[in-house]
């Protein structure tokens, strides 16, 4: 109990961690990969992860079309002490050797989020370890900082499966949203894309693969809000026209061929790039920084990295992307993200919670469809 409030005192007060060489062991369990990293980072020294251990989901969720909660929450209570083992034993490290154990708390499926938050409690308790509840979404933002040591403030895309908006990075603990999505995040998009057109799942790197045989001028497919200001985007109509273009095509011609697939992939892939690159764009004018990063699952895909990285050419601002493993949910962000939290005395103790939405701007107003539980991001 004592060991308890003393973490409860140092959260409240917000105690400066001196610099010093940190090592955490991070936990990732928001959607459907199970993931456990160790990150060592030297004061002045680029951060080292020792390890980065992933199970993912794909083969459990494949016949059904995308991801089933009560699935991704069984399995990431199956895997994520398999995961957190592998990862110590990979860096060479016992548990007792950690600063800190890092961990997910949100947002994001709350079966998977609460597995992973109660496993590390778990290991604090047990190891006497400093807890720290990190926003998924503050994982990716702070990823360029992990990678390539960018220094605040600069410009973070963060498309992905479950959301997509641009935020100035101010700090480790502040953000500044200019725009997102108000419907479907460009992930989700791609995968009831792939869905539509007859792909199967994971829908992003299918729809990718088809858009290299396919025509992106064929179909003309709109490119939503472009038509007015700011840095909002809107992909569920643009998802609507593909079902529109798929019936008519088969209504023409009786079926659908295999060009048409990988026309229709294309022409999708080319209506999301467009909207991106020019809300990024947007985005650069507004932020006035010298630097756009991109994080996220979405940001793996080539044809989109090099529509941004064209338009920060443009622009005359730096472009960042993080390598393609770390794109995708992962453990190493969210130790990263720990360590930050950590050398500003930001700690939790034993009443940290799971929370299904957890916006890293709470002062931008809540997007379109967030719903009675609050705003999603």
């Amino acid at each position: 109990m004592l060991w308890c409030y003393l973490l409860a005192i140092m959260h409240a007060t917000h105690l400066t961690e001196p610099l010093r060489t940190l090592t955490l062991l991070g936990l990732e369990s928001s959607c459907d990969d199970t993931a456990a990293a160790v990150v060592r980072a030297a004061p002045g020294q680029p951060a080292d992860i020792l390890s980065a251990k992933v199970a993912g989901q794909t083969e459990l969720h494949a016949s059904f079309g995308g991801v089933v909660p009560e699935i991704a929450a069984r399995a990431h209570a199956e895997k994520l002490d398999l995961m957190v083992e592998a990862a110590l034993s990979e860096a060479g490290l016992a548990l007792e050797q950690m600063d800190a154990i890092a961990v997910t708390a949100g947002p994001g499926l709350i079966g998977g989020v609460m597995s992973g938050v109660m496993c590390a409690k778990g290991l604090a308790l047990g190891s006497g370890k400093p807890l720290i509840g990190v926003n998924h979404l503050a994982g990716h933002a702070l990823t360029p900082r992990l990678t390539d040591r960018l220094e605040f403030p600069y410009l973070m895309l963060l498309v992905s499966g479950g959301h997509c908006q641009f935020l100035v990075v101010r700090s480790a603990t502040d953000f500044t949203r200019l725009g997102g999505t108000i419907d479907d995040a460009p992930g989700e998009a791609f995968d009831k894309t792939a869905k539509l057109i007859g792909l199967p799942q994971p829908g992003g790197p299918m729809i990718e693969q088809a858009a290299l045989n396919g025509d992106p001028t064929r179909l003309k497919l709109p490119r939503p809000l472009l038509d007015r200001g700011g840095c909002d985007m809107s992909f569920s109509g643009l998802k609507t026209a593909v079902l529109r273009a798929r019936d008519a095509l088969v209504a023409k011609q009786g079926g659908l061929y295999k060009q048409d697939q990988s026309d229709l992939a294309a022409s999708f892939q080319a209506a999301v790039s467009d909207v991106l690159a020019e809300k990024t764009r947007r985005a650069l004018r507004l932020s006035q920084v010298g630097a756009i990063a991109v994080a996220g699952g979405v940001a793996a895909n080539k044809t989109i990295r090099a529509a941004l990285e064209q338009v920060a050419a443009e622009t005359g601002a730096r472009f960042l992307a993080p390598p393609l493993a770390l794109c995708t949910d992962n453990a190493a962000m969210i130790a990263w993200a720990g360590i930050e939290r950590l050398r500003l005395g930001l700690i939790d103790d034993m009443s940290l919670a799971a929370r299904p939405r957890w916006p890293l701007d709470s002062t931008a107003p809540a997007m379109l469809g967030s719903g009675k539980k609050g705003a999603k991001a």
